[in-house]
């Protein structure tokens, strides 16, 4: 545990969840459906954490884990606050990982019924092959990390993969926009290519594409099938680096059947609750809301 973190304590946790619980109650919903969520092996996961706690280079910023509990109470946490699908963003940073993240996946889901099955890829031979295997598996829904896998979505060797996944309709998740910090391949120009190629592609633009909102949510106007999650925008943490501009909020309406709910929990510098607000306090109307933190995803994954 990093030294600017201190465990949350029991009576706080009792707290943040009753908050949360009446957040949803008073807008009349059966709970939240949160597209973006993080469960992985445990050996991935300390990793992860361990380059957080070390302000690694792409966050450059202390990063306090929320919730850095044990893969059972962690469960137990998000089940509580009334979550009631989310899924297990996996993602490889290098090649001969993802078969091995896809078939861990699907062993998750299988133990962990409210877990839609993720899988993921990397530009690497076989890569269509095991798309395709996870597939047939039953994969609802796939994680890319642009970024963190530093490849380019255009790489010839995804081909395979996205055609088979368009063909599936299957959503992918895609760490495309340049925050916290601009990788080789990130931004809106390698996803317009990409969907130049693949018109159809069901992608979800995660954290609404920051910093370079303006230019994926104008993705979403030309695309039918581009969506964007909500995960850390609009919270204090990232408005203090990478505000959303407030003249764009009436494109939020506009595509409110396409704005997901997503919150990076575990991984989060901040209380749950606070993205839930951070999504409230835009004042689009509890339509919005209902729609983002339930209907939405709901409808997407049936």
């Amino acid at each position: 545990m990093s030294h600017s973190e201190q465990p949350r304590t029991d009576d706080e946790l009792v707290e943040e969840t009753e908050r949360i619980v009446a957040f949803w109650t008073e807008l009349s919903l059966p709970g939240l459906f949160d597209v973006h969520t993080h469960f992985m092996p445990k050996n991935v996961m300390d990793k992860v954490w361990s380059y957080f706690d070390s302000a690694g280079p792409l966050t450059g910023s202390v990063w306090p884990i929320s919730y850095r509990f044990a893969e059972d109470e962690r469960l137990q946490v998000i089940r509580g606050f009334g979550v009631r699908q989310f899924t297990s963003m996996i993602y490889p940073h290098k090649p001969s990982m993802a078969a091995w993240l896809n078939s861990w996946g699907a062993d998750f889901a299988a133990r962990t019924p409210d877990c839609l099955q993720t899988a993921t890829f990397y530009p690497e031979d076989g890569a269509t092959e095991y798309v395709e295997q996870a597939l047939a598996n039953g994969a609802r829904i796939f994680k890319s990390h642009i970024q963190v896998g530093n490849y380019s979505p255009n790489d010839p060797l995804l081909d395979g993969v996205w055609s088979a996944i368009s063909d599936a309709e299957v959503p992918v998740v895609i760490h495309c926009g340049s925050g916290p910090a601009p990788g080789t391949h990130t931004g809106p120009g390698p996803i317009a290519e990409l969907l130049q190629r693949f018109p159809k592609l069901p992608l979800i633009i995660a954290h609404m594409g920051m910093p370079e909102y303006v230019e994926f949510l104008e993705l979403a106007d030309r695309y039918e099938n581009v969506r964007l999650d909500t995960t850390m925008a609009f919270t204090d943490f990232s408005e203090a680096g990478a505000p959303f501009p407030k003249h764009e909020r009436p494109r939020l309406l506009d595509l409110q059947d396409r704005i997901l709910f997503g919150s990076d929990f575990p991984n989060i510098p901040y209380p749950y609750l606070h993205a839930l607000q951070a999504v409230s306090r835009l004042d689009l109307g509890d339509h919005w809301v209902r729609a983002v933190c339930w209907g939405n995803g709901a409808a997407l994954f049936g």
